[in-house]
């Protein structure tokens, strides 16, 4: 059975990319997003549609913004895949470094790429949308003395020459995706699957050492917290959410923490349990 899978980007961009890694072996169709608010969109219309959606970079951080979406979307998420992210300069065939004059890519792309551009302070730097739809514009527009950023594979799509390679100043630059679907598609396809980790969303009081105390159980129950991420509640000041990943190997002990949280709690939310995700090379 074809896969289909919404995301961010076109053919050639990282989301296209680590949505073919996640599911490997499968046959994957890609459904283009202009927007990650578009990618919801599109699972709500066709809930046989998976998504595909980044969450945090190693060097820009997280896609607060992508927190909200997956909550207020009531989607599970169903796993997740780290991507090592190498960028390229690309252009149109026969074109040389020094024949560029602007430079098109993601804001992301061109800041992690910064020490590269330093070294080309002849060409215009140029924020667009998309890193593979920057090497789309140029190409088909046959866009000479222009230049994008963006992987090899978007390169080998568009018929564009790769003209440096590994440019990102970090080679530790990896991005964390999430696997996203709605709730009855997900129940089917996590059927009997393994969960050694989970998404949680909550809110505390506002009142000294509410979360130190969650912290506390979560440690009591050995319970090793990943990450958190703090926003803020919009018309209820100075109160928050957090987003918390937990990863245990015990499920009934996480169970246990989880009942344990949520008196402590407002609005305990899971967001999706599932397997920690391997990371590419």
């Amino acid at each position: 059975m074809k896969r289909k899978v919404a995301i961010q980007g076109i053919a050639g961009s990282y989301h296209d990319i680590a949505a073919h890694n996640y599911f490997e072996g499968e046959e994957v169709e890609t459904i283009p997003c202009n927007t990650f608010r578009d990618v919801i969109t599109t699972i709500k219309h066709d809930p046989s549609v998976l998504g595909l959606m980044a969450i945090e970079n190693t060097i820009a951080g997280s896609l607060l913004q992508n927190h909200e979406l997956i909550r207020e979307s009531e989607f599970r998420i169903i796993g997740e895949y780290k991507l090592r992210i190498s960028h390229s300069l690309v252009a149109l065939p026969g074109t040389k470094i020094e024949d560029i004059k602007e430079v098109n890519s993601h804001p992301i792309a061109l800041m992690q790429c910064a020490e590269f551009l330093d070294t080309m302070p002849f060409a215009k730097i140029v924020e667009k949308e998309d890193t593979a739809g920057s090497a789309q514009w140029i190409a088909e527009n046959h866009l000479e003395g222009h230049a994008a950023i963006c992987g090899k594979l978007a390169a080998q799509i568009y018929g564009m020459e790769v003209l440096a390679e590994g440019i990102e100043t970090n080679k530790r630059n990896f991005t964390r995706f999430l696997a996203i679907a709605d709730r009855w598609t997900a129940d089917e396809i996590q059927k009997d699957a393994l969960k050694n980790k989970s998404s949680l969303v909550f809110a505390v009081p506002h009142t000294p050492g509410s979360l130190s105390k969650i912290l506390s159980v979560l440690s009591f129950y050995e319970m090793n917290l990943s990450k958190i991420q703090s926003l803020p509640i919009i018309g209820r000041e100075w109160e928050y959410r957090f987003y918390v990943n937990l990863t245990f190997s015990d499920y009934t002990r996480y169970r246990q923490a989880l009942d344990a949280i949520r008196p402590l709690t407002k609005d305990l939310k899971i967001l999706g349990e599932y397997a920690e995700g391997r990371q590419s090379v």
